[in-house]
């Protein structure tokens, strides 16, 4: 699959809180640099990608989603962070997100993790061409926004885009994906 369009949407860096000549901010929460929709072949997209300043420079992060796990008392659905149960009000062991992680030469920590990706790259060498490409799209739309009338792009109506209409129940008996693997 190839990378074949990329829009960059620029998030706002204030100028008061970047460090000299890095355009870093100092503070964590002005890291995001744009959303990104990143289409492969012109036929899949995928939104919400994050362009973020990090200590080693820009990376990309993947859309996700919250985790969460059921509350011991009731059963109800809870983000790991919460510290009561959103049905019963309980109290929920505020620990609970804390995971064992094995580190080089068996060492063992731990790590709170509160997302997990959607959709992500396979291997590091996936992500290095993505990152790479994206980031050049970035400081492109950076100089590009640098220009009189620049309008930035919109990705909100990305999600309205035509396709053929047509229910699935009208095409009985046919299979819509054609090349795909049953199991």
């Amino acid at each position: 699959m190839k990378l074949t369009e990329i829009r960059i949407n620029l998030c706002p860096v204030p100028q008061d809180a970047a460090h000299a000549g890095t355009g870093r901010s100092a503070q964590s929460g002005q890291r995001l640099r744009a959303f990104c929709s990143l289409t492969f072949d012109n036929t899949f997209v995928i939104h919400d990608v994050k362009l973020i300043d990090g200590n080693d420079g820009l990376f990309l992060a993947m859309p996700s989603r919250k985790l969460s796990d059921h509350c011991p008392g009731c059963g109800e659905k809870n983000h790991l962070r919460a510290r009561f149960c959103n049905g019963c009000g309980r109290h929920l062991d505020e620990e609970r997100s804390v995971r064992p992680i094995h580190g080089p030469g068996g060492a063992v920590g731990s790590r709170v993790k509160l997302h997990a990706d959607i959709a992500h790259p396979i291997n590091g060498a996936c992500r290095r061409q993505m990152e790479n490409q994206v980031v050049q799209a970035y400081w492109g739309e950076v100089n590009r926004s640098r220009q009189p009338g620049y309008v930035p792009p919109s990705l909100d109506a990305e999600d309205f885009e035509p396709y053929d209409p047509r229910p699935l129940r009208e095409v009985e008996g046919s299979n819509p994906f054609p090349a795909a693997v049953h199991h």
